[in-house]
């Protein structure tokens, strides 16, 4: 039982890990008010970006710091027209995620079936002999990173002052104004995180997943991470569970095509649709409950225009 019960928790580890990260930097954003449904884009371009980065320099970390930097400069885009020239965001973040599809198909067009290396575990190989410590020490940076940034940025939003201060704009951005505090600025600056952690979720894929290039690799991942926040009501430690829950869902598809016994009875076709289905019936629930808006930030989606 413990023989197929540990390789299912690291292959359930491996496909939550991308999934997770993105959906934390796409809660920072939409805690201080800007709904960017461009995650998708800007996961592929950081999966290009870091994809590259290996493949010529062979330094995982220094790949998933392109992804990040790709990520960002992306979010740029999408941060400039909807804070400075108040375009509408669900309209842009369709935009940039068709953007990010196509740039990243283009770039990624003569690295097609060109192999690279995995990203190594971070311990040693000694720790992850034994069944058992490899669930513990058994996996590479970005797992424990993933793990890190949700205790961050849960004491970041509760515990420090410039969380407040995100939280207010989120809230109420027309009295955080009034009262000095740059909305545009802490906005930009949540959107910048944001697409980050987008681009290092992105890089993940390549780096911890599939060693090659593939179009449209993410398969949809950036959409669940954006629903996953609605599904945690924007807090972290729930995205953490949800991201881990959506995982489970993945990891069962990969064991039922391989002829998983009992997982086989349900069509692969099925499980390969589970997680998005799982994601319409959560929105669908979340939406009809009385207080499901009661955790969502005031002013989501809303543009800032100040009255001076």
């Amino acid at each position: 039982m413990m023989e197929m019960l540990i390789p299912i928790i690291v292959t359930l580890v491996g496909a939550a890990t991308p999934i997770l990260i993105a959906a934390l930097g796409e809660l920072v954003a939409e805690k201080s008010g800007v709904l960017n449904l461009g995650v998708e884009g800007m996961m592929l371009v950081g999966a290009i970006a870091g994809f590259v980065a290996q493949f010529y320099t062979g330094n995982p970390y220094l790949a998933l710091l392109c992804g990040a930097f790709a990520g960002a400069a992306v979010s740029l885009i999408f941060a400039f027209l909807t804070l400075s020239l108040s375009a509408n965001q669900t309209a842009t973040g369709l935009a940039l995620t068709i953007f990010g599809t196509g740039l990243s198909a283009l770039a990624g067009a003569p690295y097609s079936a060109k192999p690279i290396a995995l990203m190594a575990p971070l311990f040693p190989d000694m720790l992850a002999r034994d069944p058992f410590w490899r669930v513990l020490f058994g996996y590479s940076f970005p797992v424990y990173f993933s793990f890190f940034m949700v205790a961050a940025i849960w004491w970041f939003l509760k515990r420090t002052r410039t969380g407040l201060i995100l939280r207010a704009v989120g809230e109420n951005d027309h009295s955080a104004h009034s009262i000095g505090y740059s909305v545009v600025g802490v906005r930009y600056a949540a959107v910048v995180f944001g697409g980050a952690m987008a681009g290092i979720a992105g890089a993940c894929f390549p780096l911890l997943l599939t060693p090659q290039w593939a179009e449209s690799m993410t398969a949809g991942r950036g959409w669940i991470a954006v629903a996953l926040v609605v599904f945690a009501s924007w807090r972290p430690l729930r995205l953490l569970a949800g991201a881990y829950l959506f995982g489970l869902v993945m990891t069962m598809e990969l064991y039922a095509k391989a002829g998983g016994g009992v997982l086989a009875i349900i069509p692969s076709e099925l499980w390969a649709a589970l997680p998005y289905l799982a994601t319409i019936a959560v929105l669908v629930l979340i939406s009809l409950r009385r207080d499901a808006s009661t955790n969502a930030p005031a002013c989501l989606g809303k543009p800032f225009m100040p009255a001076n």
